[in-house]
């Protein structure tokens, strides 16, 4: 049991977490589907005794992985944040890893407060791929051409409409505004293959997956890396290329 008292005020907390997302439909609560949010919300309801809302820097699909989600919530209870990690680390499922808490200012919004977000993205190029990372990896069985990959990569950077590459353009944040800043997009070798590094201001809901099969197109012939310019101009998800899967992907970090 964690000691509590309750106050008056309620005071904002900031979590980051780490989680295999394979077994799991994604951050956001789903109905008839477990869910991360809804796991750890949970959790933070048994340990604090009370009713509470989490709330995400954003959501991530059925199978994506993060390093460094992160979440905020409120409470009027008086814990020691290190013995909260370690009580909500034990009713959490072990796919799922509270890595902190602190204390925030009461402005702090973990979504709207995001400056920027790092996504990478994990290509294994290799004939074979080691079973124990499977889950964390999107094995490509035919040639591609690197240095294609790399010159298409280079489109994506900058200012841009990207709602040829956002699914649900109708709805959501791709609805609202779909302009959105690539700071970096970098192809770095790593054993078996390759790794994609994004960052950016925000991300488009599949945006990073739609990026990703669009290069791997460009890598293997399909699409030249010229036509990427005609594809932003188009705002239509079909002249992109195919959403690469969701295990290759991790939620980095998210920056403040």
């Amino acid at each position: 049991m964690l000691p509590q008292l309750i106050t008056k005020d309620l005071k904002r907390y900031k979590l980051t977490i780490s989680y295999d997302g394979a077994r799991y439909c994604g951050w956001q609560v789903q109905e008839n589907a477990q869910s991360i949010q809804f796991l750890i919300q949970k959790s933070l309801q048994i340990a604090l005794r009370h009713p509470l809302d989490l709330t995400g820097s954003g959501r991530t699909d059925a199978g994506v992985h993060a390093r460094g989600q992160t979440a905020h919530f409120d409470s009027g209870v008086s814990f020691d944040p290190k013995k909260l990690r370690i009580s909500l680390n034990a009713l959490l499922p072990p796919e799922i890893r509270i890595v902190q808490i602190e204390p925030v200012h009461s402005s702090f919004h973990a979504r709207y407060s995001a400056k920027a977000k790092i996504y990478h993205y994990h290509l294994h190029l290799d004939p074979i791929l080691d079973p124990f990372i499977r889950h964390y990896r999107h094995q490509i069985f035919y040639p591609i051409d690197l240095d294609r990959l790399k010159k298409g990569a280079g489109f994506f950077l900058g200012t841009h409409d990207f709602t040829s590459f956002a699914n649900q353009k109708e709805t959501g944040s791709a609805a609202h505004n779909p302009i959105r800043t690539l700071y970096r997009l970098d192809v770095i070798e790593q054993k078996g293959g390759v790794r994609l590094e994004f960052e950016g201001n925000g991300f488009l809901y599949k945006m990073v997956r739609n990026i990703t099969g669009t290069l791997l197109d460009i890598a293997s012939g399909k699409i030249e890396p010229e036509q990427i310019p005609d594809i932003f101009a188009a705002r239509d998800r079909r002249k992109a290329g195919h959403a690469a899967p969701p295990q290759g992907l991790f939620l980095m970090e998210v920056i403040y």
